[in-house]
């Protein structure tokens, strides 16, 4: 049998962003909603696998109001951890790919041949294009604190509370939270560099990710404040780099670390701009020391 389809949607117009295309965290959302259909119809849990460990989500296409579509899921045995779950996320008028969702998990070893038994009928290759590129398929959470963080370059990027609509099915805030929260503090991110609001206007140009890596460390749940530190990680030719950290705001603890890959979009051409030299100069030296 091995990929199942687990997803049939639809771009709403409220999802689009201020580039005129779906948001990252209603990428998260899907996958989120293929993955609880993955597990209802292959009867995959954490009793089996343990807790996902990470989901790194790479954009391939961009989505428009009015798009519908399609998401298949499966296992791929042959994926970057123990035990990997894909999920790819399709354009239904012509079968684009527009992003996958690489979800790892760390069983225990013991578990191998029974796990393997078990999704045999759900299984298939690593699809290449969804293997991690610009970030590591390794778990890197720190413990540091706020003030750690903010000492080391970071910087305080969001204040939110976890409402009732953001918790799902197991009454724990869901990907989608998270992510609303990163996308929210990724513009204050961006003005970290030289790419400010005005900057990136005067230019004609787009935020735009191509690569995310979502961690959950603890839970969050409805009621709780949550505070986001975020620093710059990194620069290249054509994209740079930042980590953003979700923590339950009245006892430090830490819950979520994002890493995001970016570029600057052309927005009329749709097509990524290389970083000015000046501007890849200033990012290397803010990245953020921790």
């Amino acid at each position: 049998m091995a990929a199942v389809e687990t997803l049939y949607s639809f771009v709403n117009r409220w999802e689009c962003d201020e580039n005129n295309h779906l948001n990252v965290q209603f990428y998260f959302e899907r996958f989120d909603e293929a993955d609880r259909q993955f597990r209802l119809i292959t009867g995959l849990t954490d009793a089996l696998a343990g807790a996902r460990r990470a989901r790194h989500v790479r954009y391939h296409r961009e989505l428009h109001l009015g798009d519908a579509l399609i998401a298949s899921s499966h296992v791929a045995f042959d994926g970057p951890y123990m035990l990997t779950v894909v999920h790819e996320l399709r354009r239904c008028r012509d079968g684009a790919l527009a992003a996958t969702a690489t979800d790892g998990y760390a069983p225990a070893e013991s578990m191998a041949r029974e796990l393997r038994r078990r999704f045999e009928d759900h299984s298939a290759p690593m699809p290449e294009v969804a293997l991690p590129r610009g970030l590591s398929a390794a778990q890197q959470v720190t413990s540091l604190s706020p003030a750690q963080l903010q000492a080391a370059g970071g910087r305080i990027v969001n204040r939110s509370t976890v409402l009732p609509r953001h918790a799902g099915p197991d009454g724990r805030a869901d990907d989608a939270f998270a992510l609303a929260r990163f996308t929210e503090a990724a513009a204050h991110v961006w003005n970290m560099t030289p790419m400010t609001d005005d900057w990136l206007e005067t230019h004609g140009l787009g935020r735009v990710a191509v690569e995310m890596k979502l961690v959950w460390a603890s839970p969050l749940k409805p009621g709780e404040p949550v505070l986001c530190v975020s620093g710059l990680t990194g620069a290249a030719r054509s994209t740079f780099s930042f980590r953003h950290h979700l923590f339950e705001t009245r006892t430090q603890r830490l819950a979520a670390v994002c890493d995001a890959v970016v570029i600057a979009m052309d927005l009329e051409h749709r097509k990524s701009v290389p970083l000015e030299d000046s501007v890849r100069s200033a990012i290397a030296q803010s990245v953020m020391k921790a």
